[in-house]
């Protein structure tokens, strides 16, 4: 199977691949497996190596010695991103060593693309006998099991001796190589589509920013003389409270009126707005919260209606603004930290939201903020933020431009969520020997075949 192969390749892969056998073992954490593959401990098949924080004065980043990871915190999609080096290392990683946090969150998994240092967040496991890959998938699965293994009652962690007595399913080499082809193809096609919408969010971040100070076409410019900089001669400034609504509690927040944790339900009739649900140009809907009817009749004057604007007073970056959805009928405001953006007739909800989540507002709100530990900006500083303003025509083509990026975005998150569901049935059917490779034809790269 190649790298380029589809979706339907894939799944027509699984498809034709021969049912397991009828399985006479079972395995903890993966339930019954087939008789012709063995089970190893870990201890067995792969050289456990817990990492070893080495004295801050070895660090540097001038990349002098060993890249240095930490923990999980430096993990890509398959390889760790160095930003940190040590000159005098006290574990090491070979390339192709599987590293593992043990450490909160337990059980994140990378691959190490070169020889490097590992602190005491991180284990390396070498593998002795079997594919790394295919070890790698395996602990990749086996995730959730290995969470609930960690003890502590500060920082969850696994020690040595937990992952010694860890259980691996092991069949026969070729199969374990063709098992790690067809997920590692599904996985590289994630990462091709995480690193296209990277890449489109990152065009985007620099027209917004061109759009804000040149417009669409090649108009000509002004300093404004106030920390938007350079506006086009033909717009204006202005500040959020005088494009917000003449109507009451268009311009509020969740102040006075914040839902305590009892009265956040995972089921209601309003949605509850959270300050981590607003995103820089998205609504994050992962893990909605609710509040009832009732609670939404008592403090109705703090609703908020699809397709206005919500801002963040806090957390990076601070003003960050999203549009509220058309998912639910009904939303409320569910804390301090959110306010509501009603804006009139001459200004753009849409164009609203992309100014706000620009670095001429950005650069803004930071010089509000107030506070020690977590720093916010409060509703009268947002009030004060200054803003460009085209007519409104030329807000609404420039968000209908900007908003096509935002398409692009949406649809390649799509189709990685398809194939993040396609990997997680394959992981789940392949490692537990519920569909067979054993008779396919399945094409094995080298970039598999040098991990055993």
């Amino acid at each position: 199977m190649s790298e380029e192969a589809t979706l339907d390749d894939f799944t027509e892969t699984a498809g034709e691949a021969e049912s397991g056998e009828e399985s006479e073992q079972e395995l903890f954490g993966l339930g019954k497996i087939p008789i012709d593959w063995s089970i190893e401990s870990l201890a067995d098949i792969a050289e456990i190596i817990p990492g070893n924080s080495p004295p801050s004065s070895t660090y540097n980043e001038k990349g002098e010695g060993l890249p240095f990871f930490q923990g999980n915190s430096e993990f890509g999609h398959f390889h760790p991103v160095a930003d940190t080096w040590c000159s005098e290392p006290r574990k090491e990683a070979a390339k192709n060593d599987v590293l593992m946090s043990i450490r909160a969150p337990v059980g994140d998994l990378n691959i190490a693309d070169r020889n490097c240092c590992i602190g005491r967040g991180l284990a390396a496991l070498r593998p002795k006998s079997l594919n790394g890959l295919y070890l790698f998938y395996n602990l990749a699965e086996r995730k959730p099991w290995l969470s609930r293994l960690a003890t502590g009652s500060t920082f969850k962690s696994v020690t040595k001796s937990d992952l010694q007595l860890l259980d691996i399913p092991v069949p026969s080499l070729q199969e374990q190589r063709k098992i790690a082809t067809v997920i590692h193809n599904v996985d590289r096609a994630i990462q091709k589509t995480e690193n296209i919408e990277s890449q489109i969010r990152q065009t985007k971040k620099g027209i917004v920013q061109d759009v804000l100070e040149r417009g669409l076409g090649a108009s000509e410019t002004s300093d404004t003389g106030t920390k938007l900089g350079s506006i086009p001669t033909h717009w204006e400034v202005t500040t959020i409270e005088n494009i917000v609504a003449d109507e009451e509690n268009a311009f509020t927040d969740g102040a006075r009126y914040s839902l305590s944790s009892a009265e956040i339900h995972d089921e209601g009739e309003a949605r509850a707005i959270l300050l981590q649900e607003v995103g820089e140009g998205e609504f994050n809907d992962e893990d909605p919260k609710f509040a009832t009817e009732e609670k939404y009749e008592e403090i109705t004057h703090r609703a908020i209606y699809p397709g206005e604007v919500v801002v963040a007073k806090m957390a990076e970056p601070v003003a960050r603004a999203c549009i509220v959805p058309e998912k639910y009928d009904k939303y409320l405001l569910g804390c301090a930290d959110v306010v509501r953006v009603q804006t009139n007739e001459e200004f753009d909800e849409r164009f609203l939201m992309y100014c706000m989540n620009s670095h001429k507002v950005w650069r803004q709100a930071v010089a509000h903020l107030r506070g020690t530990g977590r720093s916010r900006i409060n509703l009268e500083n947002i009030a004060e933020l200054k803003l460009p303003k085209p007519p409104l025509k030329e807000q609404v083509e420039i968000a209908d431009t900007l908003e096509k990026f935002d398409q692009r975005v949406e649809n390649e998150q799509d189709y990685r969520d398809r194939l993040q569901r396609l990997k997680q049935s394959l992981m789940q059917d392949l490692l537990s020997g519920t569909v067979r490779t054993t008779d396919t034809n399945i094409e094995v790269p080298d970039e598999i075949a040098q991990h055993g």
